[in-house]
């Protein structure tokens, strides 16, 4: 007798929670990036919260419609909201994929657009006063600040990205060239690149090294309650807290670890820093990107074609 062969089971129109975990599983590990693993896990738990939250209606187009204007409601940035619903789309490019979702339904969605971009998102920028006075605050002979200033400093003077302190080792910091650099600094996207540190910052690095001992692994520890090194690292919340409490000090307000990226990019193209040499420093892919970061605005007063050694 023929066997019978087992039906098929048609796409889903909608998703549980147990196909939302899965294929958030399945889109966070298909990424090469850390930070970008870090942020879409963030941006797609956003989404799920959301999802859950409403009534259970297909996973169609209208569900994103819906969740965009969710977003516009909460007045997020365009950026912002541009990125939870990119989330929300790999989520449903993953499940048709995996077959928990019809494909119709994924096309659909695929469909909907991000917000306008009006202008450009300039973020925020320290003068050098407000740089100086944010690390003065800092200073200290405890542990935690030693660690802290040390910190600061690096992302200040060194213009690391957030999450790079965090994953930084001992024993990259090296002496090339008569130069202390971070050698093998590895980025977004994979990319890996040799940055120069000031002596400044070198010597900050040297004051925490000195106090806790480290010869190896992680260059920053976690700390506990009694002013011990505690765990073998740190966490990117920790590096919040610690621009959060300086910034309150120094009587900054609203400031986040990337202004302070921001800032050494600024400051370097103020003291006469060359613009593919920022680029370099900061370790963008596109020149475009540096230019954003620097936040140049047309100065009208003083002409930069007032003077160009051709005048009669």
């Amino acid at each position: 007798m023929p066997k019978h062969r087992g039906k098929r089971r048609p796409p889903k129109r909608s998703l549980a929670l147990p196909d939302l975990e899965q294929t958030k599983s399945a889109v966070v590990n298909s990424l090469a990036s850390k930070s970008g693993q870090t942020t879409y896990d963030h941006a797609i738990n956003e989404f799920v919260d959301w999802y859950c939250s409403e009534p259970r209606l297909a996973f169609n187009r209208t569900v994103a419609l819906r969740y965009r204007i969710h977003l516009e409601q909460r007045h997020l940035a365009p950026t912002t909201i541009n990125l939870r619903l990119a989330a929300a789309r790999r989520v449903a490019y993953e499940a048709a994929d995996s077959g928990l979702l019809s494909s119709e339904l994924a096309d659909g969605i695929r469909r909907v657009k991000g917000v306008r971009r009006i202008g450009v998102r300039l973020g925020n920028w320290l003068t050098a006063d407000q740089s100086r006075s944010l690390l003065l605050n800092s200073q200290g002979d405890s542990l935690r600040s030693k660690r802290n200033y040390a910190i600061l400093a690096l992302l200040i003077g060194r213009g690391l990205r957030r999450g790079e302190p965090c994953a930084l080792s001992a024993e990259s910091i090296q002496l090339r060239e008569e130069q202390w650099v971070i050698v093998d600094l590895h980025g977004k996207a994979g990319h890996i690149r040799t940055v120069p540190i000031p002596l400044w910052v070198k010597e900050a690095v040297d004051r925490w090294t000195e106090a806790s001992g480290i010869k190896d692994g992680c260059l920053f520890r976690a700390i506990n309650k009694a002013g011990k090194i505690w765990g073998e690292g740190m966490t990117p919340k920790v590096l919040w807290e610690i621009v959060k409490r300086a910034a309150g000090a120094a009587g900054i307000e609203k400031l986040v670890p990337h202004d302070l990226r921001r800032t050494c990019a600024r400051l370097c193209h103020l003291a006469g820093g060359e613009l593919d040499q920022i680029q370099f420093l900061l370790g963008h892919v596109s020149i475009q990107t540096t230019e954003h970061y620097l936040g140049c605005k047309q100065k009208l007063r003083v002409a930069v074609n007032d003077k160009i050694g051709i005048e009669p």
